[in-house]
């Protein structure tokens, strides 16, 4: 029996994840079909450290299905790492479907004959392959745009850096003050060491 795993993922924890959990239920559901289990993390899509996506392909087993909304969403990969993910994928025979993909819509459901399959199939990884490559160059550009805008606004005399988390900050004070140890900080709020520190460093002392 064919499973279908939705796939879900933000770049921040700011980010909803689950944003388009609704409407992947609904284009599952159009097909007559469930969705058997949900992942869902915060990571960026331009690195490989991704453990919940790791964890699908882990479990999934030839034939099912790995659920997207865009396949942006499991790549802005560059194309070294793009081909370490889409061997694990292709080398179980999980099949990747997606919103922004038309070509692998048919596999929901799907019941054509071997050839038909097959030709889908080389079909729809020659168009992962490039809506991949597309992700990737939308993320490259973005970052470049993003660096252009800081240097003129540092020139300009603008730039400020990225706002504090004031709300962030606070609750590392708190916990500081409580006698948390930096481990139990960073396993209730997520945060890194280095905040930490950085935080504890610009607090007055009483």
């Amino acid at each position: 029996m064919i499973r279908i795993y939705g796939y879900l993922r933000a770049s921040t924890k700011e980010q909803n994840a689950k944003r388009a959990k609704q409407a992947l239920e609904s284009f599952v559901a159009d097909a007559n079909s469930v969705i058997s289990g949900w992942f869902i993390e915060n990571e960026s899509g331009a690195t490989l450290k991704r453990p919940e996506l790791f964890r699908l392909l882990d479990i999934a087993q030839r034939g099912d299905i790995l659920l997207v909304e865009q396949v942006d969403r499991i790549s802005r990969l560059n194309s070294q790492d793009w081909e370490l993910l889409k061997s694990q994928i292709t080398g179980k025979g999980i099949i990747v479907v997606a919103f922004d993909l038309p070509t692998s819509h048919q596999f929901i459901n799907s019941r054509s004959d071997e050839f038909t399959q097959r030709m889908l199939t080389a079909i729809n990884s020659m168009m992962l392959d490039v809506l991949a490559a597309v992700a990737r160059k939308d993320y490259e550009d973005r970052r470049r745009r993003q660096s252009e805008g800081i240097a003129k606004a540092k020139m300009d005399g603008k730039y400020k850096g990225r706002p504090a988390n004031l709300k962030r900050n606070e609750n590392i004070t708190a916990l500081l003050n409580a006698g948390k140890s930096y481990t139990d900080i960073v396993n209730i709020l997520g945060c890194s060491r280095s905040t930490i520190s950085k935080v504890r460093k610009s607090t007055p002392k009483p």
